[in-house]
């Protein structure tokens, strides 16, 4: 069995490794550069400034990955190291002392001129292949006690401590995050900064912001609430304890040093929202639920009647919805809700802490699955029906019904319960369309928008969690399927059933 889950996790992320830099690959090398630009309002401010404008485009272009860029000012500090007087001016002996030190640097350095001043600056393109390594090398992130390495404070305390907040913590000095596990009322309830995954930074569209921080990050305007600082004082604020980052004592204001008694001030706030993957979860797992209570009874009762004219009028109407669009049965149901029940037509017209607002996402999202599920569903039980076990059941006497809920429904469960991981993970993922046309702030949503936006690192990153939870489902799936029935062995040879 351990084998097994180790050779199945394993080969999940193999499977992400292959996927994720495949996107990686095609996003970064096959649209232009120049497009990140277009909906940067930043950049429209600088445009009008040619030398602005291109070393604000280098910059971008190096925190993207795109290349290493040294400026002017930058230039000159490495290049006057053995080039004394070196000031990057549009001078032959400059210009020859930039271009000496860029052919003796790793790589093909460029020197390049400002378009006015015609300063001199650096850039040298990074290879696809070592952007995915640097991709790969970053994506996990380990806090400990060491990793705050700041010469400014040496007698940074280095620790690790559980402790009792309203709820036990693990609480760390020296580590980038004070609060390394916590419990809260907020999704997923329980949090953990051990082991955290960096996307990369999201640019142009929340700008300054880690993709990761994007996603998982509550959204809206910011709350107040009391709180209880480091000291014991209590007072009413947005701040959110539990996200304190370390801060170098040099860097922090006297506010800070104020409220603060340690280097843990760099705190985010409170926001009035839910999450974008909290969101996307509750509609996702709320539609599946629904699917599978809807599909369950219709597909047990076509397969009770197989073969009576009701079966063969429950496929034909069930064929008749899988042919269906999903795009018209989403504005066809938005319709018929807002019509006759007045149900929201936006999730922002009633908000995030409307119940109402979730009502029609997810049970569109319902209907939409549940022509394939009942159908899915009826196949097994049919086959089922037709087993000896059956036979045997008629003939001691039992029902129709009672055949169907105490024996056929039993063993058909089997492989319906493994199809149910993948299920909520396909609502989730597969909410693109109902998450844009709803407006719901969600990673469904955010995908398209990221995609219009020239978002890369947004990109790149939905698809990495997209990617990783499909497959993980699959695990899932197989370990509910032995759960269900414990007969079912997982640990053959080569982790096969």
């Amino acid at each position: 069995m351990k084998k097994y889950i180790l050779f199945r996790i394993v080969r999940a992320l193999v499977s992400v490794v292959i996927v994720t830099t495949i996107v990686y690959a095609m996003i970064f090398t096959m649209i232009p550069r120049r497009q990140i630009f277009l909906s940067d309002p930043s950049y429209t401010k600088v445009a009008s400034n040619p030398d602005k404008r291109v070393d604000y485009e280098n910059e971008i272009l190096e925190k993207q990955g795109y290349i290493d860029f040294y400026s002017s000012k930058e230039l000159i500090s490495k290049v006057s190291v053995k080039s004394k007087g070196f000031s990057a001016k549009n001078t032959s002996e400059d210009i020859a002392a930039a271009k000496n030190w860029a052919s003796h640097q790793k790589g093909n350095w460029q020197i390049g001129k400002l378009p006015n001043s015609k300063r001199l600056f650096a850039t040298r393109e990074i290879s696809i292949v070592n952007r995915v390594f640097a991709f790969y090398g970053d994506l996990i992130q380990f806090d400990h006690p060491w990793k705050v390495q700041d010469k400014s404070n040496p007698s940074l305390k280095r620790y690790l401590k559980f402790a009792w907040e309203n709820g036990p913590v693990l609480l760390g000095s020296g580590t980038q995050h004070k609060y390394l596990i916590y419990f809260d009322g907020n999704f997923p309830f329980v949090h953990q900064n051990i082991l955290t995954i960096n996307l990369g930074n999201s640019y142009p569209t929340f700008s300054g912001r880690t993709v990761s921080d994007v996603l998982i990050s509550g959204q809206g305007e910011a709350t107040t609430k009391e709180i209880t600082l480091p000291d014991g004082t209590k007072q009413f604020s947005s701040m959110n304890m539990h996200t304190a980052q370390y801060q170098s004592p040099k860097t922090q204001s006297e506010r800070q040093k104020r409220l603060f008694k340690d280097d843990y001030t760099n705190v985010n706030s409170n926001y009035s929202d839910p999450s974008m993957i909290q969101n996307s979860f509750v509609i996702g797992s709320i539609g599946v639920i629904l699917s599978y209570l809807i599909s369950i009874p219709i597909g047990a009762f076509l397969s009770r009647k197989s073969g009576e004219w009701i079966d063969r009028f429950g496929l034909v109407v069930i064929s008749m919805l899988i042919a269906l669009p999903s795009l018209s049965v989403i504005y066809f149901d938005r319709l018929l809700g807002n019509t006759l029940f007045g149900l929201p037509n936006s999730f922002t017209d009633l908000g995030a802490h409307d119940i109402r607002s979730y009502i029609l996402p997810a049970i569109i999202i319902a209907l939409i699955s549940v022509p394939s599920l009942a159908l899915w569903i009826r196949r097994y039980m049919t086959d089922q029906r037709t087993l000896d076990y059956v036979k045997f059941a008629r003939a001691k006497g039992l029902s129709e019904r009672e055949i169907s809920s105490n024996h056929v429904m039993k063993n058909a469960m089997i492989p319906i319960s493994n199809g149910i991981p993948g299920a909520i993970i396909a609502s989730i993922a597969g909410a693109t369309m109902t998450e844009t046309i709803f407006l719901v702030p969600g990673m469904g949503k955010m995908l398209p928008d990221a995609i219009k936006a020239h978002n890369n690192s947004m990109v790149v990153g939905i698809v990495f969690i997209y990617t990783l939870v499909a497959v993980m489902s699959v695990l899932a799936g197989d370990l509910l399927m032995q759960f269900v029935d414990p007969r079912i062995k997982l640990s053959g040879k080569g982790g096969r059933r």
